[in-house]
């Protein structure tokens, strides 16, 4: 399904209820299958989480993750740790392009039972769950930090806990952060002291609820909206906390340059208002730990006609397409110059007097965020969004509220 989206009048004063992080909710998740004394509310509706819930209910002997990468590497390790249960972890046909050899072969340090079924260091995988050992071991930390914190969820139901050396620069380091601060949330005790984790066993946990906050991500496409809007325009977004554990919350930073200002209010909500016009003729930003929002970061750029010089983007190579290559390729479909490197992007200022080419076809590569970032531009012209149901792998209400923000 493609959607057609052109410019219109955007209303101010709207309220927005996101619902929880992904990031969260499927670390949560798995936390309680581990400790099924957890509850947790405000979870996230999106396919990666209902993916990741449904398959640790154990329905079948293959578990087919499709897109959802972070349920593929957390799975992994999960049922590597359930003794005598025997699956084939599996996923879409890019999944199966994603590499995975670094969490396996750190779970088999452990003595964990993997085997590849098709591609050597790809899924799909054949996992015969064992009880595994408690050592040290070391990870490279510069490929994804989805391995760091999958090992680590399974940690404490590991007869020592787990010392973990990790090897590199620590890439998305917030979200492995975020691990150990859940982690902590149930009692767990962990230590993060240089480039050394451990965490310490825990077989049992008290009863608790745990309220997910919502996601940051899925709001940094209304910074940009409000970014691209006039002077006084505001939305009021609910559930978000100043001190967040998400690594995306860098968007309140980053978007006063784009001229949007937030306001932190009570109940967890915030207000994103656009204040100023005064904007820089170019910016460099270092995404490293938080590369999920390199897109919104860049279509906002092009937007406003600001030059770009965005590194620490190494991951996006190996996310749900090669995101550095669908961003030069469709935002160029604009006029755009830009050029990539294996983890930078670098976009020259456009000329505000030239107008955006109407009616463009954005491809989105099976990637949610390329949907998601580029429709903003609908405010300045016409385009159609391919395959736009590809939002629903994290967001799926985003078109319904987008177009609740228009007249």
């Amino acid at each position: 399904m493609n959607i057609r989206l052109h410019p219109d009048l955007f209303k101010t004063n709207e309220t927005i209820v996101l619902s929880g992080s992904k990031s969260e909710t499927n670390r949560m998740f798995l936390l309680q299958a581990l400790f099924p004394e957890i509850k947790i509310e405000n979870i996230s509706n999106s396919d990666d989480s209902l993916a990741m819930e449904k398959a640790l209910k154990f329905p079948s002997e293959i578990v087919d993750v499709h897109h959802a990468g972070t349920a593929m590497r957390f799975l992994t390790a999960f049922f590597a740790t359930q003794e005598n249960h025997e699956v084939v972890l599996t996923g879409s046909s890019r999944m199966q392009e994603r590499p995975i050899h670094i969490l396996v072969e750190a779970l088999k340090t452990l003595g964990a039972d993997i085997q590849y079924k098709n591609k050597e260091g790809f899924p799909p995988l054949k996992i015969i769950g064992k009880k595994l050992q408690s050592k040290k071991i070391a990870i490279p930390a510069d490929i994804s930090s989805q391995y760091i914190s999958a090992l680590l969820l399974i940690a404490p139901k590991l007869e020592n806990g787990l010392w973990l050396e990790l090897i590199g620069e620590q890439t998305s380091l917030p979200y492995i952060k975020m691990t150990l601060a859940l982690l902590n949330e149930l009692g767990v005790e962990t230590t993060f002291v240089g480039n050394q984790i451990r965490v310490f066993p825990k077989q049992k946990v008290e009863s608790k609820v745990i309220t997910v906050e919502s996601d940051w991500s899925s709001a940094s496409y209304f910074f940009e909206l409000i970014a691209f809007s006039k002077i006084g325009t505001s939305l009021k977004i609910q559930k978000l906390k100043s001190k967040s554990l998400q690594a995306d919350r860098a968007v309140v930073e980053i978007f006063e340059q784009f001229g949007v200002q937030t306001q932190f209010l009570p109940n967890n909500e915030i207000q994103i208002t656009k204040v100023s016009n005064q904007l820089p003729s170019e910016i460099t930003l270092n995404l490293i730990e938080c590369p999920d929002i390199a897109q919104t970061i860049a279509v906002t750029c092009f937007g406003l006609g600001i030059q770009a010089n965005l590194t620490g983007l190494h991951t996006l190579k190996i996310k749900e397409t090669d995101r550095l290559v669908a961003l030069k390729n469709e935002l160029e479909k604009f006029g755009a110059e830009v050029e990539i490197t294996i983890d930078s992007l670098f976009l020259r200022k456009r000329n505000l007097q030239n107008k955006l080419p109407e009616n463009v076809l954005v491809k989105t590569y099976q990637d949610h965020r390329m949907a998601m970032a580029f429709a903003p531009l609908a405010l300045f012209t016409a385009i159609e969004i391919e395959d736009a149901e590809v939002v629903s792998k994290s967001y799926p209400k985003y078109w319904d509220d987008v177009f609740s923000l228009f007249i």
